[in-house]
């Protein structure tokens, strides 16, 4: 969508436009709510700015839409718009055996000791990238690891963002 049709566009159609990008409402209604943007730079400056003051709780909920990194299972749960966005962001990710049960168990290893699933842009990035990182992660305390799932999911949210927006 071009950024001068997002700028007229009904509400409805904007909600379900950013909520393939991030479950959080409120972020969504304020983003709509701020209309005519004057650029796509000012539109996502905007967005960025209103990611870094999700809540916890926000964050949470939009957790438990979001699929797991390299759960196959999960993505079977999102509507066209987010399976396609995964299967671009998650590209990298090999779908070896050995991988997938390296994912399987570090998902399980950091859902076990934060109570929410792991969380990372894997946009760009390798399975063993990802492995490094998450097993890197396994060593934060809670507090660091909610900052950095606050982090990737504001970041993951923005990619989406920017990609559905032109200029």
């Amino acid at each position: 969508m071009f950024l001068a049709e997002f700028n007229q566009a009904p509400p409805e159609q904007l909600k379900t436009l950013l909520n393939n990008c991030v479950h959080i409402p409120a972020w969504a209604e304020k983003i709509i709510s701020e209309r005519p943007y004057s650029s796509k730079a000012a539109f996502l400056e905007y967005g960025e700015q209103l990611s870094r003051k999700w809540s916890w709780q926000e964050i949470q909920a939009a957790l438990a839409t979001h699929p797991k990194i390299g759960e196959r299972q999960a993505k079977r749960q999102l509507n066209a718009k987010e399976q396609h966005f995964s299967n671009q962001e998650q590209a990298g990710i090999s779908l070896d055996e050995q991988t997938q049960q390296a994912l399987l168990q570090g998902n399980l290893n950091y859902e076990q000791k934060f109570g929410f699933i792991f969380l990372i842009k894997a946009a760009g990035l390798s399975s063993d990238e990802i492995l490094i990182k998450l097993h890197k992660r396994l060593q934060n305390d809670l507090a660091i690891e909610k900052t950095i799932v606050h982090e990737q999911l504001a970041a993951i949210a923005l990619l989406r963002l920017s990609q559905e927006i032109q200029a």
